[in-house]
């Protein structure tokens, strides 16, 4: 089975874009999606559900590796484990940490079968062909966790780049987010308010409140903070 998940960090991201991509290169690939904010694998709703369902011969793709995770330690660990339990991984946009790549830097090892008749010399080169053979599988666990590091930084650039320019803003005296004490207008509440003034006994009205908080469609709350707010536009 090739499953294709896709994961975005932010409301402003579009996840069709990851599906675009996995499907042009495997168009028979079944499609997760989620929507998650943070770094940990953990909580990760529906890789979690994903992960419980992988068996041995699945296939996972990856539109690059910082959809998996953009924590290097927890990325590198989870890629092994995957690894371990014969389920291949694809990452697009980074094809030369695939599972197949690591697979067969492990299946290109020098197989040590050379017998010179010398038990020193046999020793000598046993051990050279062993530091090779180890020497290939370190640097290809290497280019993996690089890949997930460089991901990893990306996103620490990114919110460090994000805290300096509020900074920056807030020096330069721009307000940020929303001021306080200031009223969110929204159409729900302009539509409210409009009710409240004009049917409320309190107002230009005859109605009780609890006639007038139907009648609004709003909760008892949120009817008596429009209520302030509307007396408070009158002073």
């Amino acid at each position: 089975m090739i499953y294709g998940y896709c994961r975005i960090s932010r409301k402003t991201q579009n996840i069709d874009r990851q599906v675009r991509n996995i499907t042009a290169a495997y168009p028979t690939a079944h499609i997760i999606k989620e929507a998650f904010t943070g770094t940990k694998i953990v909580g990760r709703k529906e890789l979690d559900k994903l992960l419980k369902v992988l068996k041995e011969g699945d296939t996972v793709v990856f539109d690059s590796a910082s959809r998996m995770s953009r924590n290097a330690d927890e990325a590198v660990g989870l890629y092994q484990e995957l690894y371990d339990q014969g389920i291949s991984l694809i990452f697009l946009k980074e094809p030369h940490i695939n599972t197949a790549v690591y697979k067969e830097a492990l299946e290109r090892q020098v197989a040590v079968n050379l017998r010179t008749g010398n038990a020193a010399t046999d020793s000598f080169i046993k051990d050279i062909i062993a530091a090779l053979n180890g020497y290939t599988i370190a640097l290809a666990k290497e280019q993996i966790r690089l890949v997930f590091e460089q991901a990893q930084k990306e996103v620490d650039d990114l919110h460090q780049r994000t805290a300096e320019g509020l900074i920056t803003a807030k020096m330069n005296g721009k307000q940020i987010g929303q001021p306080k004490g200031a009223k969110l207008q929204t159409k729900k509440s302009i539509r409210a308010k409009k009710v409240i003034r004009k049917y409320s006994a309190d107002f230009d009205g005859s109605l009780q409140d609890k006639d007038v908080i139907k009648l609004a469609g709003i909760s008892r709350n949120t009817f008596y903070e429009y209520k302030r707010q509307l007396r408070e536009d009158r002073r």
